[in-house]
């Protein structure tokens, strides 16, 4: 990505840095708990494919009509938003900090030497990097300085496939049994699989497992930062009295999503005077940023907090009608599905085809040429709790002589 900086007396030596800190350079990212897709100028998808169940019996000739299982696409967008980052300064402060570069007639920093902008540089580089972590974790987009982006626990507050733990556990061992338990069993031994709290909440944690007679660290070591097996990550911005449980990797295999781009490769880094006649110098870094989650369901969430955010919501998935009949000579019925979030639809009956609409499911047939009335189920289950389920009855005479 072209970097251009407007003072001609720089030489570019810590542009990498600059590129990699913007983009990538915070504690989120540091430890590899989200995965950064630069050059995303506007905006992309997150797309996402659920299957129902594929396996059937053996048939020696199959038909159209024995196709069993379903392609259920959804997506997300991660929006990148644009913000900055400007300041202004006077060389001459600091001339007697960088005694070798003071002329012996002239003025001080007549041309600001590139070795002084590395060390200005490296300060500003430092200060994005603490506004990013917390920006990433904790953002939310408005009209503000404070608000410019909208981060991971924004993004999934709005997710209503969220797995939200309600306990009324007061210790963090007994948080953590609570959380463990919600914990989707296909994720339980994923290499991935991370729980994510404050670093004073670990602190409790810690001090808890001390106080324990036996099998502990003593008062003079840290214990493991792990639960049942689970690798324990702390952020410096993490909320207190909130426990997350996902997938978190610096690739495609983690749950985590975040977008930049250095503005269109326009000027990222301008370094220069304010105007020929100034001996003020700025800095500018414009940037673009944005962060989701792919799936509600692989994020479990414990929030404690005096005021939360996540809140547990009933679970419900109906149909309008549950019992479906197809003209013997073939067709299709559209049955309207109102659920609290996404669902999955099971294996399509023998002799009928099932899909997935904007409203609910289609039911196809082709004509009965069987002799005799084809019937069977369909299950419709709600990802975010397995146990809300609702079934459709459908049938299909012969046709009448």
């Amino acid at each position: 990505m072209a970097i251009v900086v407007k003072n001609t007396n720089y030489n570019g030596e810590v542009l990498e840095k600059i590129l990699t800190v913007a983009s990538t350079g915070n504690e989120f990212v540091d430890k590899g708990l989200i995965y950064v897709i630069p050059g995303v100028e506007k905006k992309m998808s997150l797309p996402r494919i659920k299957s129902g169940k594929m396996l059937q019996k053996r048939k020696e000739n199959p038909q159209i009509e024995d196709s069993k299982g379903n392609f259920n696409y959804s997506e997300k967008s991660l929006d990148p938003v644009d913000f900055m980052a400007f300041t202004v300064f006077n060389p001459r402060a600091f001339e007697h900090i960088w005694r070798k570069w003071q002329p012996k007639g002239n003025l001080v920093f007549a041309e600001l030497p590139p070795e002084a902008q590395n060390v200005l540089l490296e300060e500003l580089t430092k200060q994005v990097k603490f506004e990013l972590g917390d920006h990433y974790i904790n953002g939310e987009f408005g009209n503000d300085d404070d608000h410019l982006m909208n981060g991971i626990l924004t993004q999934a507050a709005k997710d209503s496939e969220v797995i939200v733990v309600s306990s009324d556990e007061t210790t963090m061992i007994g948080k953590l049994k609570a959380v463990r338990r919600m914990i989707p069993k296909p994720m339980r031994n994923n290499p991935n699989l991370r729980i994510i709290m404050s670093v004073d909440d670990f602190d409790k944690y810690d001090d808890e497992l001390t106080e324990r007679e036996a099998k502990n660290a003593s008062e003079t070591d840290v214990n493991s930062k792990r639960y049942k097996g689970i690798t324990i990550e702390t952020l410096a911005a993490w909320p207190d009295d909130l426990i997350v449980v996902s997938l978190c990797s610096p690739d495609a295999n983690g749950n985590f999503f975040a977008a930049v781009n250095l503005q269109d490769d326009e000027d990222v880094i301008q370094i220069d005077k304010i105007a020929n006649a100034s001996e003020l110098y700025f800095f500018k870094l414009l940037m673009k940023a944005d962060t989701n989650i792919a799936f509600g369901e692989e994020f479990v969430v414990l929030d404690t907090r005096e005021n939360p955010v996540f809140k547990s919501a009933e679970r419900t998935i109906s149909v309008d009608d549950g019992t479906v009949t197809i003209a013997p000579e073939g067709g299709t019925e559209e049955v309207a599905v109102t659920a609290s979030g996404e669902y999955s639809i099971s294996a399509s009956p023998a002799g009928f085809t099932v899909k997935g609409t904007d409203d609910g499911i289609s039911i196809t047939a082709e004509a009965n040429t069987t002799g005799k009335a084809k019937t069977g189920i369909i299950t419709l289950t709600l990802d975010a709790d397995k146990s809300k389920k609702v079934d459709i009855t459908v049938t299909q005479n012969i046709p009448e002589e």
